[in-house]
């Protein structure tokens, strides 16, 4: 199952291949990203993707007929189900599509995003499973007609029954991944076959891009002005946002609450003073907003894991 530049994409290019893999990056003005392919059988690739970026088109158009499963290990997607409603893949979920729609724009609200495909050209699949495994029946074709009517995504939320299966893909040897693979390919295909489909497929409600805009203006806000501490009610006010969807949107769109996404941003961000300059930690401490350097220590040390000049003495 090779899949050529042209299929991908034209922003992907293929940057080096050996007899065990073959690695594409994809590019864009935001960041870039590497997909890592691994042929697990005639009709089947996994694929590993590490992306660093805000966004990315996909131009991915396959000559042949698929079934695609995604799991998302770390970071989030923002994906466009209609002109007007977004929905969100997050850490730990699973998602089953058919790849009809996937040729459009994703955005990464985290900037990264960490995961893997399983991949299946559905007519090479489904004859060479017969030579992986003598008395296999699941039929891939049926499969996706299952989790993927008229093009559908279905998304599975996290749980321990995913997490048992996808976790130990991660930070395999190289000698074992190829014939490992194949036996968690063939487990999560069981898996799929004995799975209930609830109604919708979808169990995380949809968001509306008038309410997605006002989210990323928002968030664009507070990050512009770190010194400034805004309210909820502040922020409910002047963007026009009732209090608990604004809360409610906010979340799905970035994972977690405004204060804790601005929590972790603040750190960040005086991580970096703390490394580049030589501006004292106090000064540093009230140019993300903390005028008290207790706080700003303890706040630190809970993001970071040290204290603020524990970690620029680690930096220089």
């Amino acid at each position: 199952m090779q899949f050529t530049e042209q299929e991908m994409g034209g922003n992907v290019r293929k940057i080096c291949e050996d007899e065990t893999c073959t690695v594409f990056r994809v590019k864009d003005d935001s960041g870039e990203g590497l997909m890592t392919f691994y042929q697990v059988f005639r009709g089947c690739c996994l694929i590993y993707n590490d992306f660093h970026m805000k966004e990315c088109y996909s131009g991915f158009k396959p000559n042949a007929e698929m079934f695609c499963i995604d799991h998302c290990r770390e970071g989030r997607i923002e994906w466009c189900v209609d002109k007007n409603r977004y929905i969100y893949v997050e850490s730990g979920d699973m998602q089953v599509n058919s790849r009809e729609r996937h040729s459009s724009r994703f955005l990464f609200p985290l900037n990264h995003y960490h995961g893997l495909t399983i991949g299946f050209d559905i007519a090479e699949a489904e004859d060479s499973l017969l030579y992986v495994m003598e008395g296999f029946s699941v039929d891939i074709k049926k499969l996706r007609s299952k989790f993927s009517p008229d093009g559908n995504n279905f998304i599975m939320r996290a749980g321990a029954q995913i997490n048992h299966i996808f976790s130990e893909l991660y930070d395999l040897p190289e000698h074992v991944r190829l014939p490992y693979f194949k036996i968690k390919v063939l487990e999560l295909l069981l898996f799929l076959e004995t799975l209930d489909v609830p109604a919708g497929g979808e169990e995380r409600p949809y968001f509306y891009k008038t309410q997605v805009d006002k989210v990323k203006d928002i968030a664009a806000l507070l990050t512009g002005n770190l010194e400034h501490w805004y309210t909820l009610e502040e922020l409910s006010e002047q963007f026009s946002f009732p209090l608990t969807s604004l809360k409610q949107c906010f979340k799905g769109v970035y994972g977690c609450s405004i204060a804790a996404y601005m929590k972790e941003y603040r750190m960040n961000a005086a991580a970096v003073m703390l490394k580049n300059t030589q501006d004292s930690v106090i000064s540093v401490a009230e140019r993300v907003g903390y005028s008290n350097p207790g706080k700003f220590a303890s706040a630190f040390r809970s993001v970071l894991g040290v204290t603020p000049t524990e970690y620029r003495k680690s930096s220089d």
